[in-house]
Order: C-alpha cells, then structure tokens, then sequence
C-alpha cells in the first residue's frame, strides 16, 4: 500500500489541523524570501540554470498582463438576450462601455510593492546630509562628535519612547514631530486634516525613511477612514498613501496630496 494512501485515509479520519490554513498561507507567504535567498547563493551552472527559470517566468507574466491590458479599449456592450426587441430610436445607437480587468489592480500592487507610484512631484531635490543632520557633541574631545539632531520634520508611532541619552544615535527633537498632515483630495477637492499612519518611502534614502524624516516629496500613509472611501468589493479603506508638497519645516504644517 503506497504512503500517500495511508496520508489520505489519515486525513479522511481526523481532518488536518486546525491552523492548517493560517500556517500554509504563511509558509506560501515566506516562500518568495527563501527562493531569493536561494538564488543569491546559488552559483556556476546551477544560479545560470535558475536565472533562466525566472526569466522564463517573468516573460510569461508579462506576456499575461499584456493580453489583460484592455483598461483604454471600448467594445460594443451586449444587448441582453439574443432576439430582444429593441425600440427604433435606439436602433442606431451603439452602447459602449469601458472594459474593467483585474489586472489594473496588478499592476498598480506590483507597482506600490516596487516603491513607484504616480505621484504630483515626481522630481524633488535631494537633501544633503550636513543639511539634514546637525553635528551634536557629547563630550570634550571632538572623537566623540558621533550623535546627529534630526533638522527636519519626523513623524514617531504613538507608542514611541527615546532610547537613554547614552545609547542614543539620532535624536528627533519634540517640537519638529507631527501626527497629523493636511491631505487634498484631488477628484473632490477638498482638504482633510487627518492622522499620519507611517513614513511610507522619503525620496532622499531608505535611512531617512527609517528615521521616519518628512520632507517634500515624501510619500506617507494617512488614515482616511473618517473620509468614508470604500473598495469595490464594499470594505472601508483604512489607510491610504499621500506625496508631500511642502517644506514642513518651513510652514510648520505638513500639506499633502492624496494618490487616487
């Protein structure tokens, strides 16, 4: 009797476990970390062998969202159930209606997952670091010029709290932290004052947007419940992304622009 025989008269008799699925989503979900962690180290004919796999894969894909790509394409709408009566006024009447694929909603994810977006700025100036950081001592001796004040604008989670004066590198003076962002909606033109949720991507590095540094061109992410925005499918949206349009730490206010 074959082993998988004996796997599926188990599965018939007990069931699987309770958290099957949460723990399958998971390992499905940390699967893309580990082949990319595989193909780094992979080298010789084996890492050549692998590339070629992927890149057969990705021409695949994009052959795939190619053939969906009908979002500027009209066609002629059907007109019900075949040999309906149709009034003679509309006879001449073509109705045309736009096509909606999934894919949009693809590319617009893989989009966001690569860090690039349709954005109102998409060119700012970078901010150099003697003009972002202040040189702080923090003894007699000029060695110990090591901890840098944060010059700009940052935003902290709600539950932050400051690491000892000893240990701490960049310190985010109280008084250039904001929580919330002035956000106009472009289709309703209307502005919102509501809540930042996180630092999204700052245009001047990865460090910056660690720090959680607003600068202008920032993208940060806004709670827009109260705006009362819902998805297709009926969800409320919670969070939602916006650029940055101003210096905050010359207005003292940051002023935002919602990506729709």
């Amino acid at each position: 009797m074959p082993q998988g025989e004996h796997i599926e008269l188990h599965r018939k008799r007990y069931g699987r476990q309770l958290d099957h699925e949460e723990r399958t989503r998971k390992k499905e979900a940390r699967s893309v970390k580990k082949r990319s962690a595989m193909a780094q180290r992979t080298l010789g004919i084996k890492g050549k062998m692998l590339a070629k796999e992927r890149a057969k894969e990705k021409a695949t894909m994009r052959k795939t969202i190619a053939m969906h790509e009908e979002r500027d394409k009209q066609h002629k709408a059907d007109d019900g159930a075949k040999g309906s009566a149709v009034p003679a006024y509309l006879l001449e009447r073509e109705q045309v209606e736009r096509a909606k694929v999934l894919s949009n909603t693809i590319k617009q994810k893989r989009k966001e997952k690569a860090g690039k977006w349709e954005v109102p700025l998409p060119k700012v100036r970078p901010v150099a670091e003697e003009e972002m950081f202040k040189v702080m001592r923090s003894g007699k001796r000029k060695k110990k010029e090591w901890k840098r004040m944060v010059t700009k604008v940052t935003f902290v989670p709600p539950g932050f709290t400051r690491k000892p004066p000893k240990y701490e590198r960049f310190i985010r003076p109280t008084g250039l932290r904001m929580t919330k962002a002035h956000v106009t909606h472009p289709e309703l033109k209307a502005t919102f004052q509501l809540e930042i949720i996180g630092v999204k991507k700052n245009p001047n590095g990865q460090a910056y947007t660690g720090l959680g540094v607003i600068t202008k061109g920032t993208i940060i992410e806004v709670n827009v419940s109260e705006l009362g925005l819902v998805t297709p499918g009926g969800k409320v949206v919670w969070g939602k992304y916006a650029q940055v349009t101003n210096n905050p730490e010359n207005d003292g206010c940051i002023n935002a622009v919602l990506l729709v």
